[in-house]
């Protein structure tokens, strides 16, 4: 188990850097005139990260988690901390799934938000990151 643990700690790591790194790279791509250079740079850029290490990483993340709480049972679903991490990470991958939406209207040259949205949500992920951690090792209830 303490090998499935290493992965899943290590596909979180990569997830969330994907996660908070994205929608930095939106904050520049919004700025960027469309059919820019600098703007065709952003696609393939966010395009890359999004699909090569944000995606893989989070399905492993998925995986990994999975697979600890119900392959080796160690995982006890009377607690709380267990729901709020569980409800956390739901939410986490939902913001995934918006993100992958925003990168579809930037690849098709749709965005219509300006960067202080992508200032604004480039929080997100973190909070919800505290809140796992926080659930995982303090384990409020």
């Amino acid at each position: 188990m303490e090998w499935v643990k290493a992965l899943h700690v290590i596909a979180v790591i990569a997830w969330m850097a994907g996660m908070m790194y994205l929608p930095r790279l939106f904050v520049y791509h919004a700025d960027a005139p469309v059919g820019s250079e600098r703007s065709e740079t952003f696609k393939v850029m966010e395009r890359r990260l999004y699909r090569g290490i944000t995606t893989p990483a989070m399905v492993a993340t998925w995986i990994f988690g999975l697979w600890m709480a119900f392959g080796f049972g160690v995982i006890d679903f009377s607690q709380g901390w267990m729901w709020l991490k569980a409800a956390a990470v739901i939410g986490l991958s939902g913001i995934h799934g918006y993100f992958g939406a925003l990168l579809k209207a930037f690849q098709q040259d749709r965005n219509t938000r300006p960067a202080r949205f992508f200032r604004a949500i480039n929080e997100i992920p973190f909070v919800f990151a505290i809140v796992i951690v926080i659930a995982v090792i303090v384990r409020p209830f």
